[in-house]
Order: structure tokens, then C-alpha cells, then sequence
């Protein structure tokens, strides 16, 4: 018996610390108010909903005993049913009780979880948008129908456990018949199943009514889209009416079934109610098919234009993509002036050619310092003083320190230091091709403010607990002179000098070491739950957060700036996805810190409503208001109120630093690749589809290439804008279809403004896919290849970046090689190509040299210089030192890998390369003794070198 007391006690306080635990979790973090109003909605719902079922379970039984026959027939049934009903006898209180607390508790506990929908449905506020078909309002769909549809499924639940316990009791005490003689059922029994029976089909006529609306949210495929959602013509022809009259029928029927109080027979609801199921199938199944088979399909088209055109109006508006900007380009270029064109390369974008994805090893490398720091796979981008840069923390990686015991993974080593910073355009010079760092060193010195806080005790990658502020010092870092120790002294956390929290903490995390370890004491203090989108996450249950959040210097402390959404799947007409599946590109398929935490999966309405930020050092958040007219958010708002800032709140500072997420751009853009079209006759034959290619760079197949941030200039536009951008192909062609791009700078006037240049040139144009194999069959590309697998390199290709300029694109990507002695990869080639012309340099200034250098014309020779010409080289003669300059250049090159000079193999490689075209075009000439082939070789400007 103390056993098990004891035993009950312990599991009752273990339900007791989950409960104090996150109490003090949420009051640390000032958002204690989340925590109750959703714990009251929850106990709320629990409690109501727990007792009607309860109730309505339990009177039907209390009811059916009260109507038992005051006799049972004289049969073997009954007589058998006598030992079961003797035996119930003295305990039927107790079985009454227990059976209906069982299911009320079941049924509270599944009526919490609707926790969400009820506050919805409480403090939904209007759209102002009407659907076109019932004219209700979009709120009507987001959130009344689904509060409307749950009471259904409960009422239906609470009727058929009454129906199933009442003819259990009737028939335990004899209302209800097998096998004994006589009538089947008492009259008693009959009126009572038959009310219950009514209440069913009454609930079934609601369902009824409300499956009418819902046919303005169905999802079914159709044509270029799998998840078309709203009206077609034979929901709005056939099932919409086929649904009024069963609605009407089972009212019927239901009156039926009430009807037996009084004529004590079955005959007629029975009647009715089999009619019922003989119109559900008629009319709500054969009817419609027999609509959609011949009269829908032999003119399809015509018969759907309005309901397509509809689904493209509310589609664009749920997804926020119906004010994108659409102008047209050839893509192939002007073939303008060749100075102009480079000059022009210089300007219209910040070439990106320190990959964020490419480059975190280096990172590692150079700026790790100790190997208990890490930093993430891939790294951010943001925005310093005008320049695209780099950024990532110096975060904790517990995995590599070298004693692994409690006191050190969670009293010692508690947090990183420093914030790295790199430019994204630039090498560093000398440096044979690492990053030119802005910020580094331990602590870190450069560009950021001077003296602002390092500790990093909140990150992506700091997923344990840590006990800071008491008497077992820190790790602050290493130097020469030895370790720095430190004291935490922010706000974060929560005390656990106090005995109970103690004990609450070690039942929690089934660490008993809290109870009694003396590194414990006044002052300390717990930090957990210690990633940025986790913390948003538990202090905004209600959205859904984006897969990226970064870092950024604000003020004297560094900040993660999370991006987070109110969605619904609720909006009459606009297409459904699926935010896992949508979000998933070359980037979070290798960094899962980076899948989005969807609290919807599947939605047809998405806004980035929310500004989120998080403190690296003291974990305090921060909500504030970014679409002020999304009607989601306000309902959340009035759901909790105070909880999230206005937008004029933002500091001024921080508002530098954000940006247009990139979950959310790849959501409009999996919409626009359909969406784009808003011709229905078009959407219909999906003979204009898009969709976004895959990544030429990875290493996997079928990976969605990722948006990239870029400060550009747009056609037309006079400056560089910070901006998030992307290209499209045609469905099931590599070609480039379109190319779009949306400012991405919250201080922009043209913040969210969505350009989309569709192609329109006769010939088709290179996609990224197309453009990738080109470049990885050029000569050049394949010696640079083969010669650093034979030196046991790795040649990584960065991000391809398209730019549009003129009338064409500019492709600009990087390359790496990685050495078999270097752990990290260094920057060894650009690659540039503009309307077909391809350059393979050992810099961006030297490639853009080289292509638009290619399409200049030559100047004409100069009448007045009498100078002679030299004779014009034979064909074998020119072909035989082509060949022996690319030996020449062949044997620099070796010998030039062997002493790990990359620069002096950089020349040999440009060499290598010229050699190698001259020969190429030497050899191709019919007739280099003379005649054409002779005038030709000596009228190109290079003279005896030909054409190269």
C-alpha cells in the first residue's frame, strides 16, 4: 500500500513539474499570458465538452434503466441476461459513473486539442473579402465552418455512444429482444432509440447544410494544378443542389424518426430513413457523375472557364501575388555596344561570389579557433553599411569538447562568442582565394559596434540546457594567456535556488544531480529551450515559422530575426500546398535547421504577418506587427492581446536588417509558375506552366535550386536594390522561361514589390540546367577538373546567379577547389557568360573582360600607317605552335600544382586554354596556304595568332 502511494505521489508530482516547468518557463520570458489563456481555453473546452458527453452517455442510460418492462419474459435469453443483471445490481451506481467519466475524459481530452479553432471562431475578425459563390465573407471559411464542423462531429459522436449504451442497457434489462418470444422491443425502448436515431439524421441534415459551404473549400485535381480548391460546374450544378435536397430529405426523415413517440412503429422512419440512403446515393453520388460524364466533359472548357477564372482570382490574393509585375525580354541580348555592356556588368549587380553555402568550412577553418565552436552549414546574409555580407555565430558544439561529464556539458560549457562577418563580394587579397573578413578574432574586432556583447548563450545550434549565474564559473574563452572564466549576468532563465523549482527541474528533465549538487546555489540559474524558432514557436503557438533565422549585430547585442506567418487553410477558391513539400530546396535538404516549422501544412493563405527577434545573449523575444491589415493576425491579437508590438515599435536599427523571407518567396513562387497565367482558356490547356528548376550545383538530383538574395538592378530601375530572386523553366524543358525577382529591403517604398520577366525571344535561351552542362563540357573546365582530381582536389561549384541586363541575362558563378591538405575551399575561378559568350577566369574582372571583349568589333586597321605586315602563318605552322604553347602551358601548369602555386596555375590554366582554341581553329581552316583561308588568318587583329 506505501508502495503504491508512494508510486501515485510520484507520477502526480512528475504531471505537476511538466505543468510548473513551463509556467516559469513562460513568466521568464514575459509571456506568461499565452500560457494561461491557452491552458484556461484548453481546460475550458475540456471541462464543457467532457460533460456534456458525459452528461448525454449517462442520462440515456439512466433513462433506458428507468424504462425497463417491469417483467422479463420467460425465456433462456432472459434468464441468462437475470445473472448479468444480479450481478450489476449492487454496483450500478458505480458502473454508471465510471462508464460516463471514461468517455467524458475521452472526450474532453480531444475537444482541448480544438483549442485553436475555438479561439478562431471567437475572435475572428472580417476579411472584407465575399466569396463568389455564397457571398460570405472569407472569415465565414477561416473561422466559423471549421467550429461548425467540429460541433457536427461531436454531436455525432455524443449521439451514437448515447445509441449504443442505451441498447445495451435495454437490452440488459429487457426492452430490447433477441430470441425471446413476443415483440422485439418495448414501446418504451422504440420511443427512446427512436428520438436518438432522429437526433442523428437531424445532425446529419446540418451536415448537410454546411457541406454546401464546404464545397468552396474542397481541394480535388484538375488540370494544370493537384490541389485546385472551390467550386467546379458539377459541384455548382449537381452537388451543390444535390446536397439542398438531401438536406431536406433527412429534416424529413428525422421528423420520422420523432414521429414514434406517438405511433410506437419503425415502419415509417425506416422508410424514410432508407430513402435517405437511396437519395445520398442517387443524387449526391450517380447524379453528379452522370453530370460530369456527359454534359461537362464533351465541352469542358467552356463549361469551367468562369470557375477557373475565379480560382485565379482568389488563388493570387490568398498568396499575395496578384500585384506582381509582368515585362517582357528577349533574353538573348541587345548586342549593344561591347564597352557599354561591360561597363554597364560593373554596375547592374553585387556579384555574390563568396557562396553562404560553399563557404561555412572556411569559416570553420579560419575563425573557428577552438574545436568546441561551430558554425552553421550554411550561412546567412545580411546587409552592413550597404554591402552584402556574410554573417555567421561562433556557436557551441558540446559534441567536441574532450571531457564529457555533467558539470562540463552544462555548468562550463554554456555558450559561444563572437559574430564572423565576411564580405560577399570581395576576396581576400593575397589570400589565394578565402573570404575578405570584416569581422574576426576571438573576441572578434572589425566593422561591427565596439564592445557589444558576444556571448552567444541562444542559437540554432545550442540545443542543451545550461545552469549559469551561480558558483561553478564559465568558460568565457581561450587566449594565449590562458582561459577567461565568467559569471552569466543577463535576465534569461530561471532560478533554481529555490528548492521546489529544483525539484520541479529534475523531475522534468530526469536529472536528478539538481537535487544535490552543490554547483547549485544562490544565483543560478536554467536556460533551456534555446533556439531561436523554438522560443518563437512556444511564445506564438499560432503561427508558423520560417526555416531561416539569422543573426545580425543590432545596437550593442547580437539578435536572431525570425520570420514567422499566420496561414489558414480556409480561403474559398485559392489552391492549396504544402509548406513542407514547397519550402524544399538544394539548402534545407542538407540543413534540416532550416525546414520550415509549420503549424499548417497544408494552406491556401499565407502572410508574413510577424517580426520576430531573439536575444543571443539574454533569450528575451520580441513580436512585432508586420502586415497590419491581415486579418489572421488581428484575430490573433485579440486572442492574445498585448503579446505582439505595433510595426512603428520596430527600432529603427533593426528594420536595416530585414528582409523578404525566403519561405515565403518560395511558396509564391511554386504559385506564380501556374499563377502567372490569368487567361482561363490558357489555364486550362496548361500550355503555359513553369516551375522552378533544380539546382545545377548539387550533388543530389531533382533538388529545387533556392532563391537567392542579391542587391540588382532591375530593368528600368536607376539603383541597386537588396532583392530575393529566382528563375523559372518551362514545365519539362530546361530552357529559361522567366526570371522574377521582389525587393527584399524592409526600408524600401518597393518593399514586396514582385518583378517577373517573362522570355519572349524567338530562340530559346539557356536555363541554369542547360547553362551548367555547357560550362562543365568547356575544355578549359575539364583540364581545371582533371587537373585537381589528379591532384586530389574537389572543385566545388558555387551559386549560379542570373542577372538580367539589356535584353539578356548575365550568369555569374564561382568556383571552388577544395585541396586534399586544405579542409576548407578556396575561390580559384569565376565563370560569366552573356548572350552565348562563356568566360572560365581566375576573377570576375578578368571573365567580364573576356566576354563582352568577344563581342567587340574590331577596329578598323588604320589607312595611314605603311607599316608591313608580316606574312600570313601557314595553316601547319599555326596549328604546330598552338600545340606547342598548350605542352608548354600543360607543364607550367603541373609543375605549378606540385608547388601549390594556384596563382601561377591560374596563368597556365588561362594559357592552357588560349592554346588549345587557336589549335582548335587552326585546324578547322580548309586551306592555310593561301587564298581565303590565308587572307582571313592574316586580317584578324591578333595577327599571326589567329582568331583565339
Amino acid at each position: 500500500m506505501t508502495l503504491g502511494v508512494l508510486a501515485v505521489l510520484a507520477m502526480a508530482f512528475v504531471m505537476f513539474a511538466g505543468f510548473w516547468t513551463d509556467w516559469l518557463w513562460y513568466r521568464s520570458v514575459k509571456y506568461s499570458s499565452v500560457f494561461t489563456t491557452t491552458l484556461w481555453t484548453k481546460i475550458g473546452l475540456f471541462f464543457v465538452f467532457g460533460l456534456l458527453m458525459a452528461v448525454a452517455v449517462g442520462v440515456n442510460i439512466w433513462l433506458a434503466h428507468r424504462l425497463r418492462p417491469p417483467l422479463s419474459a420467460m425465456s433462456m435469453e432472459q434468464q441468462s441476461l437475470d445473472r448479468y443483471r444480479m450481478g450489476v445490481a449492487p454496483y450500478k451506481k458505480w458502473i454508471l459513473f465510471g462508464i460516463t467519466a471514461l468517455i467524458g475524459l475521452i472526450a474532453g481530452a480531444s475537444a482541448s486539442g480544438q483549442w485553436r479553432t475555438w479561439l478562431m471562431w471567437v475572435n475572428g475578425v472580417s476579411f472584407n473579402q465575399k466569396d463568389p459563390q455564397f457571398h460570405l465573407d472569407v472569415s465565414f471559411y477561416a473561422f466559423d465552418l471549421p467550429w461548425y464542423r467540429f460541433l457536427v462531429g461531436f454531436g455525432f459522436a455524443a449521439t451514437i455512444l448515447s445509441v449504443i449504451a442505451a441498447a445495451l442497457t435495454h437490452y440488459l434489462y429487457g426492452g430490447l429482444r433477441v430470441t425471446s418470444p413476443g415483440a422485439r422491443a418495448t414501446a418504451a425502448a422504440t420511443g427512446h432509440l427512436s428520438v436518438l436515431l432522429g437526433l442523428f439524421v437531424a445532425l446529419k441534415a446540418v451536415a448537410y447544410w454546411l457541406d454546401r459551404y464546404g464545397l468552396a473549400v474542397k481541394s480535388s485535381d484538375f488540370k494544370a494544378t493537384d490541389n485546385w480548391t472551390g467550386l467546379r460546374y458539377v459541384d455548382a450544378n449537381a452537388y451543390l443542389p444535390a446536397k439542398t435536397i438531401l438536406f431536406c430529405i433527412a429534416v424529413i426523415c428525422a421528423l420520422l424518426f420523432f414521429a414514434t413517440l406517438w405511433r410506437r412503429t419503425w415502419q415509417l422512419p425506416l422508410i424514410g430513413f432508407g430513402l435517405l440512403v437511396l437519395s445520398a446515393l442517387l443524387i449526391g453520388g450517380l447524379y453528379p457523375a452522370i453530370v460530369q460524364q456527359f454534359q461537362v466533359k464533351p465541352n469542358e472548357q467552356a463549361k469551367e472557364t468562369s470557375y477557373i477564372e475565379k480560382n485565379i482570382e482568389a488563388t493570387r490574393k490568398a498568396y499575395g501575388i496578384d500585384g506582381v509585375k509582368i515585362d517582357e525580354i528577349s533574353g538573348t541580348g541587345n548586342g549593344g555596344d561591347a564597352k557599354q555592356q561591360r561597363d554597364q556588368a560593373d554596375s547592374v549587380a553585387s556579384y555574390r561570389l563568396n557562396d553562404p553555402n560553399v563557404v561555412s568550412p572556411t569559416f570553420q577553418q579560419l575563425e573557428q579557433e577552438r574545436k568546441y565552436y561551430q558554425f552553421p552549414t550554411t550561412l546567412d546574409i545580411d546587409r552592413y553599411n550597404g554591402q552584402d555580407t556574410i554573417i555567421g555565430l561562433r556557436e557551441l558544439n558540446l559534441d567536441r569538447v574532450d571531457k564529457k561529464n555533467w558539470i562540463n556539458q552544462h555548468f562550463i560549457y554554456t555558450h559561444g562568442y563572437g559574430a564572423i562577418a565576411a564580405k560577399g563580394t570581395e576576396i581576400q587579397p593575397g589570400s589565394e582565394g578565402s573570404p575578405a573578413f570584416t569581422e574576426q578574432g576571438l573576441p572578434t574586432t572589425g566593422t561591427f559596434n565596439k564592445g557589444y556583447e558576444q556571448r552567444i548563450y541562444f542559437g540554432e545550434k545550442t540545443t542543451q540546457y545550461s545552469i549559469v549565474g551561480g558558483s561553478q564559473k564559465e568558460l568565457d574563452y581561450e587566449e594565449a594567456g590562458g582561459q577567461k572564466t565568467y559569471q552569466y549576468k543577463g535576465n534569461g532563465g530561471i532560478d533554481l535556488s529555490n528548492p521546489l523549482n529544483r525539484a520541479a527541474y529534475a523531475a522534468a528533465f530526469s536529472e536528478p544531480q539538481m537535487l544535490y549538487s552543490g554547483a547549485i546555489g544562490e544565483g543560478s540559474k536554467i536556460l533551456y529551450n534555446r533556439t531561436p524558432k523554438e522560443r518563437v514557436e512556444a511564445v506564438a503557438p499560432w503561427l508558423t515559422i520560417d526555416g531561416d533565422a539569422y543573426p545580425t549585430v543590432i545596437g550593442k547585442r547580437v539578435v536572431w530575426v525570425v520570420d514567422a506567418y499566420t496561414t489558414t487553410n480556409g480561403y474559398p477558391y485559392a489552391s492549396r500546398t504544402t509548406l513542407g513539400d514547397t519550402t524544399t530546396d538544394a539548402l534545407t535538404d542538407e540543413d534540416s535547421a532550416r525546414t520550415v516549422v509549420a503549424q499548417q501544412n497544408q494552406v491556401n493563405y499565407i502572410r508574413n504577418s510577424v517580426k520576430a527577434t531573439v536575444d543571443a545573449y539574454d533569450g528575451s523575444v520580441n513580436l512585432y506587427t508586420w502586415d497590419e491589415k491581415d486579418p489572421v493576425l488581428k484575430t490573433w491579437k485579440k486572442a492574445y492581446p498585448g503579446t505582439v508590438k505595433a510595426k512603428a515599435d520596430i527600432p529603427a536599427e533593426l528594420k536595416e536588417h530585414l528582409r523578404y523571407p525566403q519561405d515565403l518567396f518560395k511558396v509564391q513562387r511554386e504559385q506564380l509558375g501556374i499563377y502567372h497565367v490569368t487567361n482561363a482558356d490558357q489555364f486550362y490547356n496548361a500550355s503555359d506552366v513553369w516551375q522552378v528548376p533544380n539546382d545545377p550545383t548539387s550533388r543530389k538530383d531533382s533538388i529545387a535550386v533556392p532563391p537567392y538574395y542579391l542587391s540588382l538592378k532591375m530593368p528600368g530601375d536607376d539603383q541597386q536594390r537588396f532583392s530575393l530572386t529566382t528563375t523559372f523553366t518551362p514545365s519539362g524543358r530546361p530552357n529559361l522561361a522567366a526570371y522574377m525577382a521582389v525587393d527584399a529591403d524592409a526600408n524600401s517604398d518597393e518593399y514586396g514589390t514582385m518583378r517577373l520577366l517573362r522570355v519572349t525571344g524567338e530562340s530559346e535561351v539557356d536555363g541554369p540546367v542547360q547553362w551548367q552542362s555547357k560550362l562543365s563540357s568547356m575544355p578549359a573546365v575539364q583540364e581545371f577538373t582533371r587537373n585537381a582530381e589528379t591532384s586530389k582536389s574537389n572543385m566545388i561549384f558555387g551559386n549560379l546567379l542570373a542577372v538580367p541586363m539589356d535584353a539578356g541575362f548575365l550568369y555569374v558563378e564561382p568556383i571552388y577547389v577544395q585541396g586534399s591538405n586544405a579542409e576548407y575551399p578556396l575561390l580559384k575561378k569565376v565563370a560569366v557568360s552573356y548572350g552565348g559568350t562563356t568566360a572560365f577566369e581566375d576573377t570576375l574582372s578578368q571573365a567580364l573582360d573576356k566576354v563582352f571583349a568577344s563581342e567587340a568589333t574590331p577596329p578598323p586597321p588604320d589607312e595611314g600607317d605603311d607599316t608591313t605586315e608580316p606574312p600570313p602563318a601557314t595553316g601547319d605552322t599555326t596549328l604546330q605552335q598552338a600545340l606547342d604553347d598548350a605542352q608548354e602551358a600543360y607543364e607550367a601548369g603541373q609543375e605549378a600544382l606540385k608547388k601549390g602555386d594556384w596563382e601561377a596555375y591560374g596563368r597556365a590554366q588561362q594559357d592552357l586554354e588560349e592554346a588549345l582554341q587557336r589549335a582548335e581553329e587552326a585546324q578547322a581552316q580548309p586551306d592555310n596556304t593561301g587564298g581565303e583561308g590565308a587572307a582571313n588568318s592574316g586580317d584578324t587583329p591578333e595577327g599571326s595568332g589567329g582568331s583565339g
